[in-house]
């Protein structure tokens, strides 16, 4: 069975400004995403935590869980994903990157992504709504491992994606809403109701 990894920042950069995690009740909006993780067929979950690792560290303390603090969110996204390929067993074969702001990826998205990598043999994995591209991203390390060690500043993976289209395997979505990702406390309310109702449970 793959090793495959998920990495939560926990300080998340867009446009250059950076994204404070937002509560879910009594925990990190943080705390959701690592659950999803844990459920899904993945053997190793690593969460890299940014400015409120420590808070996010106690919140995530009864899930099995590996806990990497990176204090240097501010040089860009690519030192948390140097970091967290470091961070993994050297016999991990896929790392699996999803965003904690954007709650409503599921254990079945997360599957579908594995499953994906498994059969095709693909070495990138991306969801996808029409034309649009989302996250969470699959990487085979056996192809990708030295260049996303290779990221500098905030570069993220984009890159890579841009530059090798011909890799990319595709999973299909019924619609866009798993794209959703949160910035305020209204989009957070808003995203909670939509989780709901995605999952009938809307009143």
């Amino acid at each position: 069975m793959v090793s495959a990894v998920l990495l939560a920042a926990g300080q998340a950069r867009r446009m250059g400004k950076p994204k404070q995690l937002l509560p879910m009740g009594d925990k990190p909006m943080i705390w959701q995403v690592a659950a999803t993780a844990c459920g899904a067929d993945l053997l190793e979950v690593v969460v890299i935590t940014g400015a409120a690792g420590e808070a996010v560290g106690q919140a995530l303390a009864g899930l099995p869980l590996r806990i990497v603090h990176n204090d240097n969110w501010q040089t860009g996204q690519a030192s948390g994903i140097r970091l967290a390929v470091t961070a993994l067993d050297a016999r991990a074969k896929a790392v699996l990157f999803l965003l904690a702001d954007q709650p409503l990826v599921d254990v079945a998205l997360l599957n579908r992504l594995v499953q994906k990598y498994r059969r095709a043999g693909a070495s990138l994995v991306v969801p996808r709504w029409q034309n649009q591209r989302g996250n969470p991203v699959l990487f085979d390390l056996t192809r990708w491992r030295s260049e996303l060690l290779q990221l500098t500043g905030d570069q993220g993976a984009r890159g890579i994606l841009a530059a090798n289209p011909q890799c990319i395997e595709f999973v299909d979505l019924p619609s866009p809403e798993v794209f959703g990702d949160v910035d305020t406390p209204e989009e957070y309310c808003q995203m909670q109701k939509l989780w709901q109702r995605l999952r009938g449970n809307s009143q």
